[in-house]
């Protein structure tokens, strides 16, 4: 049985690889080249030839859900080959954003960990503590709590003040969810397109990893990352879906996707370098 990795794996990974880049699994059949929908099972095979063209160069892979289960069955199952495929020593994130009452969470969480077999689980925070716990029963395997995201509607919630605290609610749920996991089984989902924000929750969270979202097609750097997220060791995992796996768009998108990923690690090396994590 599958037995996850913990956070010494997970460093010992980026600094092995010289990189903290999470190649994001958005596979939509629209836009995935034209020659993967004459098989049986197109978003595996898609998804196959993208980790084979990325393994090397990232520690991580994230499946956003939403992508397989608008497909039924099939999609479900395209999904477990993915998850199996993927190399054992890479951190698997099931994008899923879950959170619900307790009973329903624990649930949750052993679909994921137990069914599935993924490293962490994206879980959202506003129902509170009693559908977040649940999922921090598993040895190994991770809570990554949305807590400053790089949308547009984040503005709508997670910046308004609190004036009894004169705390933002994003700052509101790092401090109260810090007390419910450690830095050995939660992260935080923090936005690129923010870097100067990283700053601010970094202090909150000294020795969290944050998984960063936003890097490319969405416009954020990882040098800006680096700068104002990274932690003694490393701390971060930064995502990149679009600009990875849509980097080509024909029969060579394999080896677009692997040139992209490759000049998002030598940034990522560069970064790890003038930290001296490496």
């Amino acid at each position: 049985m599958y037995n996850g990795l913990s956070r010494k794996q997970l460093i010992a990974q980026i600094k092995a690889k010289k990189s903290f880049l999470c190649v994001g699994l958005d596979t939509d059949l629209t836009k995935i080249p034209a020659h993967y929908l004459k098989s049986d099972d197109p978003i595996f095979e898609f998804n196959k030839d993208i980790i084979n063209a990325t393994k090397d160069y990232c520690v991580a892979y994230k499946p956003n859900l939403a992508f397989y289960e608008c497909h039924g069955i099939k999609g479900w199952e395209a999904l477990q080959k993915t998850i199996d495929y993927i190399p054992k020593d890479q951190f698997v994130i099931a994008d899923a954003k879950r959170g619900d009452i307790g009973n329903t969470s624990k649930y949750y969480a052993q679909s994921f960990f137990e069914t599935m077999n993924c490293d962490a689980v994206t879980v959202a925070p506003y129902m509170g503590h009693d559908s977040v716990l649940p999922f921090f029963e598993f040895e190994n395997r991770w809570v990554i709590l949305l807590a400053m995201t790089s949308n547009e509607g984040a503005l709508d919630f997670q910046f308004l003040k609190l004036d009894h605290e004169k705390k933002q609610v994003w700052e509101k749920v790092v401090l109260k969810s810090s007390q419910w996991g450690t830095p050995e089984n939660m992260m935080y989902v923090v936005g690129a397109t923010r870097p100067e924000m990283l700053a601010d929750i970094r202090k909150l969270v000294p020795d969290h990893f944050f998984l960063v979202p936003g890097v490319g097609a969405q416009g954020g750097t990882v040098e800006a990352v680096a700068k104002y997220g990274m932690n003694d060791d490393c701390g971060l995992l930064v995502n990149s879906s679009r600009g990875v796996i849509y980097a080509g768009n024909d029969e060579n998108c394999a080896r677009a996707a692997e040139e992209a990923a490759k000049e998002l690690q030598e940034q990522m090396a560069a970064a790890l370098e003038n930290k001296g994590i490496i």
